[in-house]
C-alpha cells in the first residue's frame, strides 16, 4: 500500500475534478501545482462518480504503469464518459457529482475463507472473464462473504457459484477518499490505510 495522507487524497480528488472540468465542461487546463511524491508512484486506482447518492459511473485499472495521478485523471474521464452502464455525463451534471478515488494494493490470490469483509475488494477470473468489486461495495450493501463472492462472479459474467468451481479469487485492499459533501475534512472511509494485507 502507498499509505496516502489526507493531503495526498485531497490532491487526487482535485486531479479527478480538474480532469472532469477540462474534458467535459471544456474548461481551461489549470496547473496541478506541486505533485506529492506518493502521487508519482505507480498503483492501480478506481474513480467512482455519484450523483444525488446514486452511482453515475465507475472505472479503473487494477494495475498501472503510469504515475498514480495520471491514472486517476484517466479513470475520472473514463468513469464519466465510458462506463457502459450509463449515458455519458453531461456538462451541467459535473458540479453535482461527488467523486471517490480508490487506490488499490497489489492483488493477492486468496482462499474464500481468507476474505475479510470491509477490508478486501475482490477480483474473480476464469479464462477471459473477470469481474472486480471494491471493498466498500460489500460493506455498504451489508453482504456476507458468500454474497460478495457471488456478486463478483456475476460482475465477471460467470455463474453465481463459479468461485466454488475453479474460478480464481484475488483480494486487494484500498485507500479510499471521497469528496466532502460540505465544508470540512475529506472523508477517508476505510480505516485500513495503515495496514498492508498480511
Amino acid at each position: 500500500m502507498l499509505l496516502l495522507s489526507e493531503n495526498d487524497g485531497l490532491f487526487l480528488l482535485r486531479v479527478a475534478r480538474l480532469a472532469l472540468e477540462e474534458r467535459i465542461r471544456l474548461r481551461p487546463t489549470l496547473p496541478l501545482g506541486e505533485i506529492p511524491a506518493a502521487a508519482e508512484r505507480r498503483a492501480g486506482a478506481f474513480v467512482t462518480l455519484n450523483e444525488d447518492g446514486a452511482l453515475r459511473g465507475c472505472m479503473g485499472r487494477v494495475e498501472s504503469l503510469a504515475p498514480l495521478y495520471r491514472t486517476v485523471q484517466d479513470c475520472a474521464v473514463s468513469a464519466a464518459l465510458a462506463d457502459p452502464r450509463f449515458e455519458p455525463v453531461q456538462p451541467d451534471e459535473v458540479p453535482r457529482l461527488q467523486i471517490e478515488v480508490s487506490v488499490l494494493s497489489p492483488l493477492r490470490e486468496v482462499l474464500p475463507e481468507q476474505i475479510e469483509l470491509g477490508r478486501h475488494g475482490l477480483l474473480v477470473t476464469e479464462g477471459s472473464f473477470h469481474g472486480l468489486l471494491l471493498p466498500q461495495v460489500a460493506a455498504e450493501r451489508n453482504w456476507d462473504r458468500n454474497r460478495f463472492l457471488e456478486e463478483t462472479c456475476l460482475k465477471a459474467g460467470l455463474a453465481r457459484g463459479a468461485w466454488k468451481e475453479g474460478a480464481r479469487i484475488f483480494a486487494f485492499s484500498a485507500e479510499v477518499f471521497r469528496e466532502p459533501e460540505s465544508e470540512g475534512r475529506v472523508a477517508s472511509i476505510w480505516e485500513i490505510r495503515s495496514e498492508d494485507m498480511e
